[in-house]
């Protein structure tokens, strides 16, 4: 078994239950604006047109052709149009109450705190996520992880987003660390699982759902406490 110096964590879908905080943020905008009065049947049918709208915008996002502020804002304005609401007050009070309700409960995975507990007591622990600034501060503060980690690295303060080599570049150097004595956890495995290993690193890829994949994964676990087995 190869010893590993450092392990390195992406947050959202990874330790964070991002879905999950997502939905709890959902039900309570779903409510707030009436949304079933101005024709939205569902909070399903509503989140599941601004997923598709998200993820598109995100994809631009990571390439650097749409900036953050933008995107907080379209993501929800084309998500209202699919409904027809046109009302920018709703739309852009939306966004900005979607930033503040997300990180406000925590929502971790199950066997995060046993497993993060386990191990800081061996290594020396860091995060790299693609996520916001001041969404994953608060994160870290309503879920009091900063117990557990050295270093954060976010895009916004590395300049760059997974999968470039540079922020993972910059993470490592961030935590004292080498690609060689360091392993990368994560859930996507183009951003944190293929992006880790084009720099050398191992990989644990995180997939609690099971989904079916060709990639030649140094390790993979369905549930966080799995990695009580590995380290």
């Amino acid at each position: 078994m190869k010893i590993y110096k450092h392990i390195f964590f992406d947050l959202d879908r990874t330790i964070w239950d991002f879905d999950a905080s997502a939905q709890d943020s959902f039900s309570r905008m779903y409510e707030k604006y009436d949304l079933k009065e101005l024709g939205v049947p569902s909070i399903q049918s509503f989140k599941l047109q601004y997923d598709i709208h998200n993820d598109m915008l995100w994809g631009w996002y990571r390439k650097g052709e749409i900036l953050k502020e933008v995107m907080n804002i379209r993501r929800f304005e084309m998500t209202c149009a699919d409904f027809n609401i046109h009302d920018q007050s709703i739309y852009i009070g939306m966004s900005e109450d979607y930033v503040k309700l997300n990180p406000d409960k925590a929502f971790l995975f199950p066997g995060a705190i046993e497993t993060l507990e386990y191990l800081a007591g061996k290594y020396p622990m860091h995060i790299i996520t693609n996520g916001f600034q001041e969404v994953q501060e608060q994160k870290f503060r309503i879920a009091r992880l900063d117990r557990y980690f050295k270093t954060v690295t976010t895009s916004e303060e590395a300049g760059i987003k997974k999968p470039e080599a540079g922020i993972f570049h910059h993470a490592l150097n961030k935590g004292n660390a080498s690609a060689a004595d360091s392993v990368i956890v994560g859930d996507d495995l183009d951003v944190d699982i293929i992006g880790g290993r084009k720099i050398g690193m191992d990989q644990v890829y995180f997939n609690p759902g099971g989904e079916k994949h060709e990639e030649d994964v140094s390790f993979e676990i369905s549930c966080l406490t799995d990695l009580k087995e590995i380290f």
